[in-house]
């Protein structure tokens, strides 16, 4: 089975178009539908139903995708592995972590390690949690930084400290440099925060609910949306409160946009999670990296 092909099939999966597969592979939409062509032939089904320029995987796409995914990642570690008897504490490593936790100690931890390993270079990709967690389960990132762990049974997941949480609210607020001793002052007011997500024990969403019960505020009116920045922008407008990692918010606090109460009752930390592929190949650099991030 042609390892040009597996590649084809994992991009177009990934991003549901063959133009953008094209554009990460380096290769013209003709090439890209000819090589998915020929891996669909030897398999005998077609992968993909193909929608109005985009692509959905079919019953059979869905079934072969971990498998082709697994294949690239394993092909990788065999390369990593072969370097890593010659490189030692060299070479590189590619990082896959949320954006804020570099405003966190994650980067002092970073720092360290660059000035320890000169030999090492570090290649870093920002993404959301979720998707580093996807970026290091099809072997795109050896090491990925999140927020909460992960039960993927595929990943190891290592504490790597935590963040506290704070609530924010527009500039101005009538509770603004107060301590909100007793909970049922903000009673009245609507919060923004993400979704709970099913198919994981624990998630922003689900601390937000989880503190709201405990505030005694599970009553309390909630707007849900999918990204941070409209988070912040609707806290800033006034339209609700928030319930944020410190890091997030740092340059918003220091700029007067948004303003932290201090509620007590409402008090948390999120932890931050190290995580890699349970049998992915860790270079000797590799671990002296997870071993600085996880010391405590």
């Amino acid at each position: 089975m042609d390892i040009a092909g597996i590649q084809t099939f994992v991009a177009i999966a990934d991003l549901g178009d063959f133009t953008q597969a094209g554009l990460r592979l380096h290769r013209s939409q003709p090439a890209i539908s000819r090589r998915l062509g020929l891996l669909e032939q030897e398999l005998g089904v077609p992968l993909f139903d193909r929608i109005r320029g985009h692509a959905r995987l079919t019953e059979a796409g869905r079934a072969f995708l971990p498998h082709a995914e697994a294949a690239l990642a394993a092909l990788k570690d065999g390369g990593e592995a072969v370097q890593g008897l010659r490189a030692g504490l060299r070479g590189a490593i590619s990082l896959a972590l949320v954006g804020t936790l570099a405003d966190t100690h994650i980067i002092d931890a970073l720092r360290r390690f660059a000035r320890r390993s000169k030999g090492v270079k570090l290649e870093l990709r920002t993404a959301s949690s979720t998707e580093v967690t996807n970026l290091v389960r099809r072997g795109e990132a050896t090491l990925g930084l999140r927020y909460f762990s992960t039960v993927r049974p595929e990943l190891v997941s290592h504490d790597a400290g935590g963040e506290p949480m704070l609530v924010v609210a527009a500039a101005g607020h009538r509770l603004a440099g107060r301590k909100v001793k007793d909970a049922a002052a903000l009673k009245a007011e609507r919060w923004v925060g993400f979704p709970a997500v099913a198919d994981e024990p624990d998630s922003s969403g689900h601390v937000l609910t989880r503190q709201l019960v405990r505030a005694g505020l599970d009553a309390a009116d909630v707007t849900l949306i999918d990204s941070l920045t409209a988070q912040k922008r609707l806290a800033q407008a006034g339209f609700g409160l928030a319930l944020v990692p410190e890091s997030s918010v740092r340059d918003e606090l220091r700029r007067g946009s948004l303003v932290k109460l201090d509620v007590p009752a409402m008090r948390t930390t999120i932890p931050i999670t190290a995580i890699h592929r349970r049998n992915g190949y860790l270079s000797p650099a590799t671990k002296a990296l997870l071993e600085l991030l996880t010391r405590g």
